[in-house]
């Protein structure tokens, strides 16, 4: 059974795991220190979604609301458990989200050279890449999503 659910403080230390475990192949190691950062003080709506009670994936939401613009933030699936539907599923769950908020209009995510093709096999759209943004050889890659 798959439970998408709302992040709660006893998720954090297995939050991290997941997030080592992508370590270095999606995320650059400075990249841990920005993700705990993100969870004890930017956290707007985060998300884990629950395999057979095991958390597998976990991604949020943030709000820029002058700009009436919702932004997908820190997705992360376990290696073992990728390309079994859980991160589009966890995207799905928080599109839906933004796309119920009145005063949101646009959808975007900062992602890498990495993780881009699933977002592009979602509806999102490339609208610029900056090389060695996140660290060195880990690019940014700015989507938005199609309307």
């Amino acid at each position: 059974m798959v439970v998408i659910r709302a992040y709660e403080v006893r998720d954090r230390e297995i939050v991290l795991s997941v997030m080592q475990e992508n370590i270095p192949a999606y995320f650059a190691q400075d990249e841990m220190e920005d993700l705990k950062y993100y969870l004890d003080f930017e956290i707007e709506q985060y998300f884990v979604l629950e395999a057979e009670g095991k958390i597998v994936a976990c991604g949020g939401i943030n709000l820029e609301l002058e700009e009436r613009r919702g932004v997908i933030s820190w997705d992360i699936v376990l290696p073992s458990e990728q390309g079994k539907g859980y991160g589009r599923k966890l995207l799905e769950h928080r599109i839906a989200i933004l796309k119920s908020m009145p005063d949101i209009d646009r959808m975007t995510v900062r992602t890498s050279q990495l993780t881009y093709l699933f977002y592009q096999k979602n509806g999102f759209i490339l609208n610029q890449i900056v090389k060695d943004y996140w660290a060195k050889d880990f690019d940014l890659y700015s989507m938005e999503l199609s309307s």
